[in-house]
């Protein structure tokens, strides 16, 4: 069986079926495993989860030089096997100055939880935080304590800790 029909990650497996994408992921999660048996992943409220929802499409639609010129790679390996990374380019200056700007707007001073309590989007905009901080990019204090509070999460700790195979650079053709 094909793990992942779309052919990407990340990729949920539940006994015979397989799903892709993290949006339907996440509502999948959500729905068969539903509060207050299992902790939410979305805030419970229609219009904090809408928002949580819009943040997260944000974060994948709207940053693509950051994620490409600080992939997750620079997050959860050792960088002296990766090859060194440039300055940001002026896209991603462009890209960073968009997430500093909104990701200011919403993170609560003390660097808490975006809806009162912890959501899947907290993490989310964490780990694109992380590719920065990860980096050495300077950030505002609320930013980079929100992104290390969610960093020592002991679900992200687990992920962060689980065997992966090693690092292999994308070949060119």
């Amino acid at each position: 069986m094909k793990t992942s029909i779309t052919a990407r990650v990340p990729a949920l497996v539940d006994g015979d079926f397989s799903l892709s994408e993290s949006s339907a992921i996440i509502e999948y999660l959500d729905e068969k495993w539903p509060a207050p048996g299992h902790p939410p992943l979305l805030p419970q409220d229609l219009r904090q989860r809408a928002r949580a929802r819009q943040i997260m499409a944000w974060l994948r639609s709207d940053l693509m030089p950051i994620r490409e010129e600080r992939s997750a790679e620079y997050v959860f390996y050792p960088h002296d096997g990766l090859a060194p990374y440039a300055p940001l380019s002026a896209a991603a200056l462009r890209a960073l100055e968009k997430l500093v700007g909104f990701a200011g707007r919403i993170v609560p001073a003390d660097g808490g939880p975006l809806f009162g309590a912890w959501s899947i989007a907290d993490t989310d905009l964490a780990m694109m935080l992380q590719r920065l901080v990860k980096t050495s990019q300077p950030l505002p204090a609320n930013l980079k304590a929100f992104a290390e509070r969610e960093w020592q999460r002991p679900s992200v700790q687990a992920f962060v800790n689980a065997p992966r195979p090693p690092f292999r650079p994308a070949q060119v053709w």
